[in-house]
């Protein structure tokens, strides 16, 4: 009975598309497999997921010494990440990598149960992380703070917005930054910037909802969006682009990876809505620790925040759509926080204080 069982958890896992790099699930030779599940997202989602897989994508090209697999749960109950984690170590996966707060209550079992197996959780952490487990998180208000400098700066009406996904720590940590951001370029550059709308979806999946967001805040002449919502962005780039076609200078700043390719109108001349992207390295925390792994020198047990100074987040080096002098004033202000002269709030309580101290005079926004 265990053995069909198994047979048959095996065949669930085909089916719900665990892949292997150049071959299949059953054989990688010397290779060590490193399997990741999915959140709520797609492995292609322009974003959270893809970054982390193109991490663990990266490693495997780049050593040759591990095998790349991934799972997307079949639901996103505590059951059906348990069931893919138990579909990807009994095909072989001695490391699983689990992107997303959601997988809190599964590792917490797991780690338990498996205790050969590491895990990598990344934006979440079991409720007590086991010597098999790390536990990785980002300064996202630095990211989103240097974006909101770059709205405020960029800004033609003065009016921006945000669009959140599910609201989560590390989304609305984006969030708060990104204020900031505005707010600090108001007092000390002389931008009139105001974030007019302050939204969530509520989902990382509505692409269509995340389109028609975007297309209310564009009609209230909010020309630049900032949004931390996985596939919901691509939503709002999709509305972006159906405008910037017909004349309107309309831009969405991207999230997580540079999405820049993503906002791409214009083929010939290569012109994207994407003003430049929140980026949080969630690629290299992947990568660092398939290497550690592979090279014994993986550490369970700990909680780490990648933040600006060890480059966890941050901005792409090349944003086609920002000015010399906004590019100039971002690196600046990097460094200051990389150095520790720039301290950014990342609680709702501390956003409130410093947009006090910042003088802000938009309206109160419902974080």
């Amino acid at each position: 009975m265990k053995n069909k069982f198994s047979m048959l958890t095996i065949a669930i896992a085909a089916s719900l598309g665990l892949v292997a790099c150049g071959g299949t699930t059953e054989s990688a030779g010397d290779n060590i497999k490193i399997g990741m599940m999915t959140d709520s997202g797609t492995i292609d989602d322009k974003s959270f997921n893809q970054a982390t897989w193109e991490g663990i994508k990266r490693y495997e090209s780049e050593n040759g010494t591990i095998v790349a697999q991934y799972i997307k749960p079949i639901g996103e109950t505590t059951a059906d990440y348990m069931q893919a984690a138990d579909d990807l170590i009994t095909a072989g996966n001695q490391m699983i990598i689990a992107p997303g707060f959601k997988f809190d209550e599964a590792i917490t079992k797991l780690q338990e149960q498996y205790p050969d197996i590491k895990f990598v959780m990344i934006d979440g952490q079991p409720e007590e992380v086991a010597e098999n487990t790390i536990a990785i998180y980002f300064a996202e208000h630095e990211a989103g703070f240097l974006a909101g400098i770059t709205a405020a700066l960029e800004t033609k009406t003065g009016k921006v917005g945000f669009i959140g996904g599910m609201k989560s720590e590390s989304i609305e940590k984006f969030g708060y930054g990104y204020v900031a951001g505005v707010a600090y370029a108001n007092k000390h550059f002389g931008t009139n910037a105001e974030v007019v709308d302050y939204l969530y979806n509520g989902t990382f999946t509505d692409v269509a909802g995340g389109q028609a967001q975007a297309g209310s805040m564009y009609d209230k002449g909010i020309d630049i969006i900032f949004t931390a919502a996985g596939r919901v962005g691509s939503g709002v780039i999709t509305e972006a682009k159906t405008r910037a076609e017909a004349g309107d200078k309309v831009y969405v700043i991207g999230v997580d990876v540079d999405q820049y390719e993503d906002g791409i109108y214009n083929q010939e001349t290569n012109e994207s809505v994407i003003l430049t992207s929140a980026l949080k390295r969630v690629d290299n925390a992947s990568y660092t620790k398939v290497d550690e792994f592979i090279n014994g020198t993986f550490t369970g047990g700990e909680v780490i925040t990648m933040t600006a100074e060890v480059d966890g987040v941050g901005l792409p080096e090349t944003n086609p759509n920002l000015t010399t002098e906004t590019q100039e004033t971002v690196n600046e202000l990097l460094a200051n926080i990389k150095a520790g002269n720039l301290v950014i709030p990342s609680t709702e309580a501390d956003v409130q204080s410093f947009l006090s101290e910042m003088g802000y005079q938009g309206a109160k926004i419902n974080f």
